[in-house]
């Protein structure tokens, strides 16, 4: 097995897991952590020819994963991942809605299309994939459900106000399906990134980078490993009872 990339060891053995956005940067991290703790993973792509890189990494040190593709933000296609996902597996254990999109401009610019499209991806998919798999849990009595949010979401980003919107959409969702399932022994908590080094934060190009890292007080920009790592434990029984949370990845940025 090649060197473990997650810097936790949690017990997921014989847990299925369900990782939208699984193609690269933070949901590829989180699908490979999940399957080196034992997890079997669904990773879900736009198209699963997207996933299968995930997949592949996934396999080739003796894990169990399958790929996906989906249009999160429409409710036929995310039902049908994970009643393929149910079929197969015949349960989801953990789902990580990490899926999402920026079309960055200044509200003055900001197209229907460019607010439309943000708010599908982000924040529909995650209600769509967690209604579908909102009742499986319950029937287990037992799920863990982690959305990926954004510091964004805490204090806003000039030219963001459709990313904001969303991942801030998400913050209200998790906490309030927290207190909707919380007694049938299914936790629900975001995580909200800072700024993390992955394609999507790649275009901001070094400049704004390196103004953003002077805002960090940790002095660095975080890795997808840094979500990863707290996803695993959210998705884990020791996390059993922290639910309605959002917690900050961000090298204290929104300290």
């Amino acid at each position: 097995m090649a060197e473990k990339k997650s810097r936790l060891t949690v017990d997921l053995s014989g847990r299925v897991a369900i990782v939208t956005g699984a193609s690269r940067g933070i949901g590829r991290a989180i699908a490979v952590s999940l399957a080196e703790n034992g997890a079997k993973v669904a990773c879900v792509a736009t198209t699963a020819e997207r996933a299968m890189g995930t997949v592949e990494e996934i396999r080739a040190f003796g894990g169990e994963a399958e790929a996906f593709g989906a249009n999160v933000g429409i409710t036929a296609e995310g039902q049908a991942v994970v009643d393929a996902v149910l079929a197969k597996w015949e349960k989801v254990d953990i789902l990580v809605n990490d899926a999402g999109i920026t079309r960055d401009t200044l509200l003055a610019q900001m197209t229907d299309e460019n607010w439309d499209d943000v708010i599908q991806t982000n924040l529909r998919g995650v209600f769509v994939f967690t209604r579908a798999c909102i009742v499986p849990m319950m029937q287990k009595r037992y799920g863990r459900i982690i959305n990926v949010s954004s510091v964004s979401a805490l204090v806003g980003n000039p030219g963001q106000a459709n990313y904001s919107a969303s991942k801030a959409g998400i913050i209200g969702f998790t906490q309030t399906v927290a207190r909707e399932y919380a007694k049938r022994k299914v936790t629900v908590n975001a995580v909200a990134p800072g700024f993390i080094a992955t394609d999507m934060t790649a275009v901001l190009g070094d400049m704004i980078m390196t103004e953003a890292k002077k805002r960090i007080p940790a002095n660095r920009v975080g890795e997808p490993q840094d979500i990863a790592d707290a996803v695993l434990f959210l998705a884990s029984d020791a996390a059993s009872y922290i639910t309605g949370q959002v917690i900050p990845v961000d090298g204290g940025m929104t300290a």
